[in-house]
């Protein structure tokens, strides 16, 4: 299977029978992002963890939001 990366738009093949092939066939709104793509962001997310000055903002149940 042929799939583009959403960042570096890199074509690359990938086998039929992996998982994330599987997800792109079946779930076309999953994307796809290369190996280089996804390590530089890794690192990058790793350095800025390590400052102290990442926060992660992720939102609360809906309920908790209303009161």
């Amino acid at each position: 299977m042929r799939v583009k990366c959403i960042i570096c738009d890199k074509i690359e093949k990938i086998e039929d029978s992996l998982p994330a092939a599987k997800k792109l066939r079946n779930r076309p709104i999953h994307t796809y992002m290369c190996e280089e793509c996804r390590t530089r962001i890794t690192d990058n997310t790793t350095k800025r963890i390590s400052t102290g000055q990442f926060f992660v903002f992720r939102s609360g149940k809906q309920k908790d939001l209303l009161q």
